[in-house]
């Protein structure tokens, strides 16, 4: 678990904005209890509590923690905010497809997600003037905040597409301006396909050394990730190449791992609270301690409906947290992963499916529902089905059926061969890529990757014809109708675009 002493950190181009210097020297006397930067790294284990800083800001629902299902999920066709009044309009925004550049949750998004560059670009920039007696730990730890980094941006990237691009701690007024611009998307993909090969040379381990650290398995992973990202929305002209190196990084995580088939780690061990730092098919989580006031899980707790008990001992009297009906509607007959996913809620003010898949119901959680569910970030079923997909795009289907495979049976579902000749099935999943995407919804819901899974299968163009085909009624008060070209990225917070419009230009459509 992280520490909670960091290590201050220089501001960050386009997000802190550095108020300018008064003309009265004594106005701008230094802080003499203030400790530098630069004073702050010593020792080794002053670069480990920095480390551990890059860490800790994951955590936040503003950031990539359990609770980021507003730029994700909600975002996406599996779950949304209904309530478009009060304090949840500007929540509303982001399934309604109404979203303004004003709106503050996206823009504390924004910070939070360049607060965790700043904090790693702080450690690269500093980790050379630490002595270290063992050069490998220097290398594990700036391998650690490389991989973060590449993380977040693999992150920014794709959400807004053309972003600042920043890889060196920031000092003045001077060096924010400089980086206050947006970069193209290819050289910040080329810069986290950088860093990523980086770590991957490093010494980390193959796999978690200690729950919740990086580690080579998780960088081939998100290798593998970036280079499909890559062939399916970048340039055309280096598809194949790209897939190619998806295959072979993706193919790297896998043979990380220490098991069989998939069907080797039972799916409901992946959510087993006990079972957390033993699972196998885990890779990389958010790591959450049960009983702690400061650093459990809520997560359990608040996705549980009124009247119902299966997710926590918390007294729950809300709604719990919305799922479309287009996401139950999803679900094949028997699948076991609807049952253990989600229940229907009969009390009368919910009547509705809410989210089980999160469940910490123990006495070390109690009353307070202080859980202990780690929020998982990388696992090997998502590696089996971007394998799928890879080479499905490959061209090779036979070793894309065999990974769809690995995730069907171990679930319980028939092989691809036998469901496609259910006329339900092949009606609604005519092609293998339709038939990934369904598994990949189904076998990931609520963990955060659907909007992505989206934006990387079908062009800006496909996708608002995905979405204005879907039925209004299984989707509430979210109007479907205004999805258009402008959502395939967000806007540009508007505290951002106004600190240069040129260079800070807003993305088409806001």
């Amino acid at each position: 678990m992280m520490n909670k002493k960091f290590i201050a950190m220089a501001c960050l181009a386009a997000v802190v904005a550095i108020a300018p210097s008064c003309k009265k020297d004594f106005l701008n006397e230094s802080d003499p209890n203030a400790i530098s930067v630069d004073a702050s790294y010593k020792t080794p284990n002053d670069v480990l509590l920095a480390v551990n800083g890059i860490y800790q800001s994951l955590r936040s629902g503003n950031n990539v923690g359990e609770g980021s299902d507003l730029w994700t999920d909600q975002r996406s066709d599996d779950t949304g905010t209904q309530d478009n009044q009060s304090n949840s309009g500007e929540p509303f925004q982001f399934g309604n497809f109404s979203i303004l550049p004003t709106n503050t949750y996206l823009k504390s998004h924004w910070v939070s997600l360049y607060t965790t560059v700043s904090r790693a670009n702080s450690v690269l920039s500093h980790i050379d003037q630490v002595p270290f007696p063992d050069n490998s730990v220097k290398l594990k730890y700036a391998a650690e905040a490389k991989f973060l980094r590449a993380f977040i941006y693999f992150d920014l990237v794709r959400t807004w597409g053309d972003v600042p691009l920043v890889t060196k701690a920031l000092s003045s007024a001077g060096d924010v301006s400089a980086q206050t611009f947006r970069e193209k998307q290819a050289t910040v993909y080329q810069q986290i396909v950088t860093d990523l090969t980086d770590v991957i040379a490093s010494p980390l381990p193959n796999l978690q050394a200690s729950t919740g650290r990086a580690s080579k398995a998780a960088a081939n992973f998100l290798l593998g990730q970036v280079y499909l990202t890559m062939a399916t929305t970048q340039d055309q002209a280096n598809r194949t190449a790209n897939l190619n190196n998806a295959k072979t990084f993706l193919m790297n995580a896998y043979n990380m791992r220490t098991f069989g088939a998939l069907n080797a780690v039972p799916y409901t061990d992946v959510f087993d609270v006990s079972k957390k730092t033993t699972c196998p098919e885990l890779i990389f989580q958010i790591v959450n301690i049960q009983g702690d006031l400061n650093y459990s899980s809520s997560i359990a707790a608040n996705f549980q409906a009124k009247g119902e008990t299966i997710n926590s001992q918390k007294v729950s009297t809300g709604a719990g947290y919305n799922v479309t009906h287009d996401l139950i509607n999803e679900y094949e007959t028997g699948d076991p992963r609807m049952t253990f996913s989600v229940k229907f809620a009969n009390d009368p003010i919910v009547k509705d499916w809410f989210v089980t898949k999160f469940r910490d119901v123990s006495t070390a959680a109690g009353i307070n529902g202080y859980g202990g569910n780690d929020w998982i970030l990388m696992r090997y079923a998502d590696v089996i089905l971007s394998l799928a997909e890879v080479n499905n795009y490959l061209g090779d289907q036979a070793t894309a059926i065999s990974f769809l495979d690995q995730v069907r049976t171990r679930a319980g579902m028939p092989t691809y061969a036998v469901s496609i000749t259910n006329s339900d099935y092949a009606t609604r999943y005519p092609t293998l890529k339709l038939a990934i995407l369904h598994e990949r919804r189904v076998e990931l819901a609520f963990e955060h990757h659907r909007w992505f899974d989206l934006l990387r299968t079908f062009t800006t163009d496909e996708l608002v014809a995905y979405f204005h085909a879907k039925k209004q009624t299984d989707f509430g008060l979210a109007s479907l109708a205004n999805f258009t070209t402008k959502d395939r990225y967000y806007p540009i917070p508007f505290d951002e675009y106004k600190l240069d419009p040129v260079k800070m230009y807003q993305n088409p459509g806001y």
